[in-house]
């Protein structure tokens, strides 16, 4: 089904690489206008021109989602080039593995920006943009870390965590409002990203192998790409998915039926 999100407005946090930038070329691929933020430029300079290689719209914008101020700015370049915004795709994220007792509060804190302040700013600050275009989707992107515990993972645990149940109490004040605005949650699994490639933790100074840790921990045997997460982000994009909020979309090849 081609057009999904015709007509919209979307804004992609992390869009320059890994799920974000999967997210942001699916949705454009749909039809939707795609506003990518990232901090990674030259990776948004790579996105934009495979959108626009492929036929799609969009735009990037330098974006640090720690920042209130800098989410400020964000949704009122959105408001001033399009008048609107559909669908916000909270995905900025960070993985710091490591032992809860070798952890410093700099750690800590910094993921908890990044994971949950971000998403919390993000919420904030659309939804009235969101209100005045006449509803739209949120999707925060949580993880399988946000469903159960990862020993080394404690902190990526509590900030998804956090993602998993802020979205369903903020999809409460939105039914709520009677707003029009669904606000929904993905969990990937084990995903092809540079994320992976720091919470995955091997002992050895070697990147994880994510076929062989997939092929013993995932039911289906094999790892996730961007696309399959994208897929899922696009459904809760579009109208398709009209009757659904505070949901937990699962990706994960079966990896929490363990």
């Amino acid at each position: 089904m081609a057009g999904r999100v015709v007509g919209k407005v979307a804004l992609v946090t992390g869009g320059a690489s890994g799920i974000g930038r999967g997210c942001a070329e699916r949705l454009a691929q749909e039809g939707a206008t795609v506003v990518v933020t990232d901090l990674q430029d030259l990776k948004g300079d790579e996105a934009l021109a495979a959108i626009a290689a492929a036929g799609g719209r969009a735009e990037y914008l330098h974006h640090d989602v720690t920042d209130e101020a800098a989410w400020v700015q964000v949704i009122g370049e959105v408001k001033a080039r399009h008048g609107r915004l559909d669908i916000l795709v909270n995905n900025a994220g960070v993985g710091l593995a490591g032992p809860v007792l070798e952890m410093s509060l700099e750690t800590w804190r910094r993921q908890t920006a990044v994971n949950l302040d971000g998403v919390f700013l993000g919420v904030k600050h659309a939804i009235p943009l969101m209100r005045q275009s006449g509803g739209g989707s949120i999707i925060n992107m949580s993880s399988v870390a946000g469903l159960k515990g990862s020993p080394g993972l404690a902190g990526y645990c509590a900030t998804k965590g956090g993602v998993r149940l802020f979205t369903k109490a903020v999809a409460l004040e939105c039914a709520a409002a009677k707003d029009g605005i669904r606000v929904n949650s993905v969990h990937p699994g084990i995903i092809e990203t540079p994320i992976w490639l720091t919470v995955a933790p091997t002992g050895t100074n070697e990147p994880p192998n994510l076929d062989a840790i997939s092929e013993m921990v995932v039911p289906l045997g094999v790892k996730g790409v961007p696309l399959d997460i994208a897929n899922g982000v696009l459904w809760l994009a579009s109208d398709e998915s009209r009757y659904v909020t505070g949901a937990e979309l699962v990706i994960d090849g079966g990896l929490t039926l363990r």
